[in-house]
C-alpha cells in the first residue's frame, strides 16, 4: 500500500501535461474552493451552494456523499465504536448532513455530474 506522503504524478487527459508533486500533502481548511491535497490545483468536481461549497475528489466520492444525503434513515455509530466515528461521511461539513438542505445538495450533484457531459 503506498504511503500518503509518497511522490505523485499528476498527468492532463486533454493536453498531456504532467507534473510531479513536490513537498508532501497540503490539507487548507477553509471556505473557498477545494484544491487537491499534492499539487494544490482547483478539484473539477466542485459547485458553490448558499451554504459553502459541495466537493468531490473522484465519481465514487460524490456517489457517496449524494447516498449519504439521499438515505432517508442515517444510522450513527453507537458512542463506544470508535473506529466508525471518523469515517468520510462523519467528516462532512454539518449543513451537508442536515435534513433540511436535502433537495438543495442533491441538485447540486446534479449540477456537478451534468458539467461532466458537457
Amino acid at each position: 500500500m503506498p504511503s500518503i506522503f509518497a511522490p505523485r504524478r499528476l498527468v492532463c487527459r486533454s493536453c498531456g501535461l504532467s507534473r510531479e508533486s513536490g513537498k508532501g500533502l497540503g490539507f487548507l481548511r477553509g471556505t473557498g474552493q477545494a484544491t487537491d491535497p499534492y499539487f494544490n490545483v482547483l478539484l473539477s468536481l466542485q459547485i458553490e451552494t448558499r451554504h459553502g461549497w459541495l466537493w468531490a475528489y473522484n465519481l465514487e466520492h460524490l456517489e457517496l456523499i449524494r447516498q449519504f444525503v439521499q438515505a432517508p434513515l442515517r444510522e450513527r455509530a453507537s458512542w463506544d465504536e470508535t473506529g466508525r466515528k471518523m469515517t468520510v461521511v462523519a467528516r462532512l461539513p454539518a449543513w451537508i448532513k442536515r435534513a433540511k438542505n436535502r433537495t438543495e445538495i442533491l441538485r447540486a450533484i446534479k449540477r456537478i455530474r451534468a458539467s461532466l457531459e458537457e
